[in-house]
């Protein structure tokens, strides 16, 4: 088994630069204001393995919920994806985000207020980092709104699991995710600036 395993090792680091071993994945890291919002536009993606919902960016190790949503330790809530590349593209991931949030405001999405709820994109790479600029530089020319595009592109700190019962709350607690969602102005917003792309 000990030789086995040298040489799989071996085949492994022979193999060229770039090229992702076979079931390997890869993780992508949004923050688009409330983090419930933002899990089920990645869940119903096909190529998307799993989301966490979590808190990135800030200042202290392990915040809570509490914390963090009085704005005490500098975190923002997001939502941190695990995918395979070979069934879909970062860049994907990124067309995604984009229509599931409000891009021209800093500090707040819809009717959530405080920097834990600003926008977000946190790579994890170097072609992460150039795939959401790129992105980003790309939206700025055909958004079909005047606004200009505030959301940043920031490298990814470490990342924090929320507690358990915010992970699939739309799926836990559906009625009370449309009252919350619906009440927050969060669809409505979206169709103003996307249109037909809203939410997909």
């Amino acid at each position: 088994m000990r030789t086995l395993s040298i040489l799989c090792l071996a085949a492994a680091l022979a193999a060229p630069a770039g090229v992702l071993a076979q079931g390997a994945t890869e993780k992508a890291t949004f923050a688009g204001g409330c983090f419930w919002c933002m899990e089920p536009p990645y869940d119903n993606l096909p190529g998307v393995l799993s989301t966490t919902s979590g808190y990135i960016g800030g200042r202290t190790a392990n915040p809570t919920y509490r914390e963090v949503s009085a704005g005490t330790t500098g975190h923002t809530e997001a939502v941190q994806v695990v995918y395979d590349p070979g069934k879909v593209s970062y860049e994907k991931l990124l067309e995604v985000f984009w229509v599931n949030i409000d891009p021209t405001v800093r500090d707040r999405q819809f009717c959530d207020g405080g920097s834990q709820y600003r926008t977000g994109i946190f790579y994890h790479s170097e072609a992460q980092r150039k795939a959401a600029q790129a992105s980003k530089d790309a939206l700025a020319k055909s958004k079909p709104f005047a606004a200009p595009i505030v959301t940043p592109v920031e490298m990814a700190g470490t990342f924090y699991a929320a507690e358990d019962y915010h992970q699939d709350y739309y799926v836990k607690n559906p009625v009370r995710y449309k009252f919350y969602r619906n009440g927050c102005g969060r669809d409505a917003r979206l169709r103003e600036l996307w249109g037909d792309k809203a939410g997909k």
